[in-house]
């Protein structure tokens, strides 16, 4: 059921969403312990950051296809953009299944000697910051200039709702991003203003 995507079912009970789920709850769990666990002398907003970009969906998806889930998820038609991330959450439904079968202690051993364990170099991952929204917001208050995040277009797609955010600078449009949920889109339009701003 883990590697089962929901385009491959008729019904949704039997595919991987309520897996991942779960296994999402339990890989926050395990990070964030192994994150207490080697950086002992850094701050709660240090950890909470770290978490996120060693978790985030784009590294996840990367993890699952190094460990060889993509040749197991079975998904049907085109899956388009929006599932470009189909292989990390499969990965999150599979640590939700292990879950199930062997427990939290499993789970962990699984995370650190499988997945984490290829990660190279984890310490100049955790230390960047890719939350474009919260680093313009910073910027900001500090320039004492005034940010607007607005949806400029949703729409419900075959792959799922699709996001349009356009962010401004004291009423000027700086930047437009895309994504398949309001944050993903923020996210991307951020980004975009951030490199116009310098």
């Amino acid at each position: 059921m883990a590697m089962t995507h929901s385009s491959s079912t008729l019904g949704k009970l039997g595919c991987n969403e309520r897996l991942e789920f779960l296994g999402d709850a339990v890989l926050s769990s395990v990070t964030a312990d192994f994150l207490y666990s080697r950086f002992r002398r850094e701050r709660e907003g240090f950890l909470s950051k770290s978490r996120s970009n060693l978790v985030c969906r784009e590294r996840l998806n990367e993890l699952a296809v190094e460990i060889g889930l993509d040749r197991f998820v079975q998904v049907c038609g085109a899956t388009g953009k929006h599932n470009n991330y189909i292989y990390g959450n499969a990965l999150e439904a599979l640590i939700g299944a292990i879950y199930i079968d062997k427990g939290y202690k499993y789970c962990r051993i699984f995370l650190l000697e499988k997945v984490f364990s290829r990660i190279e170099d984890i310490e100049s991952i955790v230390r960047v910051d890719n939350n474009y929204k919260s680093r313009i917001i910073e910027w900001s208050q500090k320039q004492h200039r005034r940010v607007v995040f607005q949806l400029v277009h949703e729409e419900q797609r075959s792959d799922g709702a699709f996001f349009v955010t356009e962010v401004f600078v004291d009423g000027e449009p700086y930047g437009r991003g895309e994504g398949f949920s309001k944050r993903e889109s923020q996210q991307n339009a951020a980004r975009v203003a951030i490199g116009k701003l310098g």
